[in-house]
């Protein structure tokens, strides 16, 4: 079967099994099931899959691997040398009554209980720190999934059964990829809700090959997501890095459920246990990574737009922001989650940071960190998103992306505030939208109506105010008005009019009625009409 094909039938078991919770709980809730299912299955696919590797036998679906395991696991000497390898490659062993594959069995034969896939995901969890909490947000004895435990077993049961075909274990990066597909459904569905979790994938793609650009080659390539979300930000380096396997992932997240889909989106991508480093904490109450490494090739960013933070003033003397002299207001942290991940960024790196246009022009606290930032060099490229392409805001948005040590202080401007595909709920970057970016920001030369590329003095000039429209003037003159052609419009149109309304006079001449209120009602409205009284 092709790769298209296998991506195809997954999606649509996802997508099958997100119907059947779809009545019942809003998006939100409802991803935490499925996600936590897909992904229970994938440890459980894996792990046959490999037992029956290690037990050096054949198996051509799960059922027969799953055969191959149970009569393994009966043999005591075998069984705790299977257990043991297995928990050394994998970190995790199922017992052969919990995978998957057997609970769907049950599922099949009536037998399926809540409490045995409970147990599964406890086993799992409790095996290695890695999967500690993993599964946490997986509420199986919710009234929503059904009134009584019998109701609960049901629905359950009937997602299994739609993800039971799916063999997970040798799907690679389609599975990865289906998952950031169902998570970006989810996204859409939840609109607000999804900001924290979710960065629509055109910015991602903009943002990471931006900070990718020319080091597709270079091994041990560290990324550094402060505000990671899912982690999609993140993952998307691996798309366009040539040595993916040696790429650093580094990511810090306050929502604890979000932090925990960033974990399994990692793992079922494809990417090595040591090469994760994510962390549940948050990002500007305490600084994180401290230890080596704490400086990355690249620094992403979608951090919630104009936050609350504490702003203490002890975090003037905090290296992220003691240079600066004043601290982001409390009100609006975007400057503060700006600086954190500038701080974090190598000499050679490259960050891309989406805020709201605010940053560019707002004064007080925030002028004196734009103006130092800006006499430093730091901001390098200023481009501006069109309004209503994230889910959970329709303000127009900004992508930021700061150099350090650069020689010239001059600022790219770029503003594609026009070009997108407009969608039914949002507005949509296309292929070509995200091409046209990524060609101006390697040229760096002023376009028409579209890029400018501004001195240092030409900034300072502007007072350090970097509102996009003060440099890029987008201004469409309207074409001139032919008065003769217009007047030539007026006399067709009224001539069309009086001809329409001759017509519509003869139909109405020929309404009659054999009730006498309605005819008499109907004269009425013939000689108001004919009298010009409607026209």
């Amino acid at each position: 079967m092709s790769n298209s094909q296998n991506s195809k039938n997954l999606y649509q078991a996802l997508w099958n099994s997100a119907d059947i919770l779809r009545s019942k709980m809003d998006a939100n809730e409802y991803k935490n099931y499925l996600l936590g299912l897909v992904f229970y299955k994938y440890l459980s696919d894996k792990m046959l899959v490999l037992a029956v590797d290690l037990l050096e036998k054949t198996a051509n679906n799960l059922e027969e691997a799953q055969a191959i395991f149970n009569e393994a696991m009966t043999d005591e000497e075998i069984r705790n040398d299977l257990i043991e390898a297995l928990q050394d490659e994998n970190s995790y062993a199922i017992a052969p009554s919990l995978t998957f594959t057997a609970l769907v069995s049950d599922v099949f034969r009536g037998k399926f209980q809540l409490e045995d896939l409970a147990q599964g995901f406890r086993n799992i969890e409790q095996s290695s720190e890695l999967f500690e909490n993993l599964f946490e947000d997986v509420d199986l004895y919710s009234k929503k999934l059904g009134s009584t435990p019998q109701k609960q077993n049901q629905t359950v049961g009937n997602v299994m059964k739609e993800l039971a075909g799916l063999d997970l274990a040798h799907q690679g990066d389609v599975l990865g990829d289906a998952y950031e597909y169902l998570i970006g459904q989810f996204a859409s569905e939840s609109g607000k809700k999804a900001g924290e979790f979710y960065t629509p994938q055109p910015i991602s793609e903009l943002m990471t090959r931006i900070a990718v650009a020319g080091k597709e080659d270079q091994k041990g390539f560290s990324v550094y997501d402060p505000t990671m979300g899912s982690g999609s930000l993140l993952l998307n380096v691996k798309k366009y890095s040539n040595e993916k396997g040696t790429i650093n992932y580094f990511g810090q997240e306050l929502n604890t459920s979000t932090y925990n889909l960033a974990r399994m989106n990692m793992i079922l991508h494809g990417v090595d246990i040591a090469n994760q480093h994510l962390h549940n904490g948050d990002t500007l109450d305490a600084d994180w990574p401290t230890e080596e490494p704490t400086n990355f090739d690249a620094v992403l960013m979608n951090p919630p737009y104009s936050a609350k933070w504490s702003g203490e003033k002890g975090f003037l003397d905090d290296p992220r922001f003691s240079m600066y002299g004043v601290l982001a207001p409390k009100s609006k942290a975007d400057f503060a989650f700006l600086l954190h991940g500038f701080y974090h960024l190598k000499e050679t790196g490259v960050m891309a940071i989406v805020l709201p246009h605010g940053v560019l022009f707002r004064g007080n606290a925030e002028g004196k960190i734009r103006e130092i930032l800006l006499e430093n060099g730091a901001i390098d490229t200023v481009i501006g998103l069109p309004a209503n392409i994230f889910f959970n805001t329709s303000i127009p948005t900004t992508v930021i992306i700061l150099k350090k040590n650069r020689p010239m202080k001059d600022v790219l401007f770029i503003d594609a505030s026009n070009d997108f595909t407009k969608g039914k709920n949002q507005n949509i970057l296309e292929q070509q939208h995200i091409e046209k970016i990524i060609e101006t920001y390697k040229k760096r030369e002023n376009s028409d109506k579209f890029a400018h590329v501004a001195s240092f003095n030409e900034i300072k000039e502007n007072d350090f105010n970097l509102n996009i429209p003060r440099y890029v003037d987008t201004f469409e003159e309207e074409e001139p008005i032919d008065l003769g052609e217009l007047s030539k419009e007026i006399v067709t149109t009224n001539q069309e009019l009086h001809e329409a309304e001759q017509e519509l006079a003869k139909l109405f001449d020929e309404l009659v009625s054999t009730d006498q209120d309605i005819e008499k009602e109907l004269m009425q409205f013939r000689q108001l009409f004919n009298g010009g009284g409607l026209a």
